[in-house]
């Protein structure tokens, strides 16, 4: 029998990346439908931003995710609201097809630069919106800081965010207890062990505070998140920052991590408040039939 320390090192690290992350269910389908995505409305680069909506969006999936299930729901719904709209694929790792979000935040922060690069030089607006789920919401802010995302971005918003980290309601409290593990995490799936509350790398993020001039914030968090733990943690503080919780808009949102991001038109309901403040309308229950 292999000694316990070499077992639960490996079940330690699986079980983390299990936990933290839920992919879509038909994410096994993303081939046959990545050909599908120009298609269906979005990552249309012949798409010009109208002057109701002159900023295009550019969604950013989150870990184990990818440009097309990621945004089966959300981009159609913005597409149809007028919206020039976009997804990228990002953090992908050597050998693993359709799950990305995986290698370092910091890295990745870099490939979404060169996409709304791409996006601005296409549609020829100065600036961009950027929405993101999960990793998704936070990652941009890497950008944003770090590599002068703010001077291209008007707007982030981030549906169920790891703005400070998880702890996975208390599990990566174990990690110092299975010896390797948090080694074996960080050289595997990097972006699973940047996004532990306390890494070096949210604390490179966060140091000096969470946001930075000239952009506005959106946090859309749900209360019955499983993984971004605790849901609090999210929230950001400054400037041009507005936090929602989608149970004080619609008490009967039951939605949790990943659903709050394919398929809650409650959520997706404030992410279009919160692209087209000016033309904002009351998100209630009854905004999931819009």
């Amino acid at each position: 029998m292999l000694p316990w320390k070499r077992v639960l090192r490996p079940l330690a690290a699986l079980l983390l990346t299990a936990a933290a992350v839920t992919a879509p269910a038909t994410t096994a389908q993303a081939t046959a439908r990545a050909a599908g995505a120009p298609s269906s409305g979005w990552n249309d680069y012949s798409c010009k931003p109208s002057a109701a909506h002159p900023r295009p969006v550019v969604l950013v999936h989150g870990t184990l995710g990818n440009s097309v299930d990621n945004w089966l729901g959300l981009a159609p719904y913005l597409k149809v609201r007028g919206y020039c709209v976009f997804s990228l694929d990002y953090g992908q790792l050597e050998g693993v097809p359709f799950f990305h979000g995986l290698g370092p935040v910091e890295k990745s922060a870099g490939q979404l630069k060169d996409f709304v690069d791409k996006v601005l030089a296409a549609t020829g607006a100065a600036e961009a919106d950027v929405v993101g789920h999960s990793q998704g919401g936070m990652m941009p802010r890497y950008y944003l800081r770090f590599l002068g995302g703010a001077a291209k971005v008007n707007a982030l918003v981030g549906i169920a965010p790891s703005n400070h980290g998880t702890t996975l309601n208390g599990f990566t409290n174990l990690l110092p207890y299975f010896p390797g593990a948090g080694d074996l995490l960080a050289k595997n799936t990097p972006a699973l062990a940047d996004q532990v509350a306390g890494s070096d790398f949210l604390d490179r993020l966060n140091a000096g505070g969470d946001t930075v001039p000239g952009v506005r914030y959106t946090v859309i968090a749900t209360k019955y998140d499983q993984v971004v733990t605790p849901w609090r943690s999210q929230y950001l503080s400054g400037p041009d920052v507005r936090n929602v919780l989608l149970q004080d808009l619609c008490p009967a949102d039951l939605s949790e991590h990943v659903a709050v991001g394919l398929l809650d038109r409650v959520a997706f309901h404030e992410v279009a408040n919160a692209l087209d403040p000016a033309r904002a309308r009351p998100t209630t229950c009854a905004s999931a039939f819009d």
